[in-house]
């Protein structure tokens, strides 16, 4: 039974991972990805509502003069 001959093993395994991380390599640069969000200015916009332009007080009672 004839023996199983090895010595080709070591460049034929380091060469293929070397191929496949060059492979990964230019497939990953290759690819476009998003900005990262920016920040947006919150303006909020005010709304007049009926009630506010009617003068009304609320009396709470600790808003109430001291006695």
């Amino acid at each position: 039974m004839p023996q199983l001959d090895t010595s080709t093993w070591f460049i034929t395994i380091i060469s293929s991972m070397i191929t496949l991380f060059i492979l990964f390599q230019l497939k990953i640069s290759s690819q476009t990805f998003p900005l990262p969000p920016s920040p947006k200015s919150l303006t909020t916009l005010k709304v007049k509502t009926p009630w506010e332009s009617k003068w009304t007080k609320i009396y709470l009672p600790h808003s109430l003069p001291q006695q």
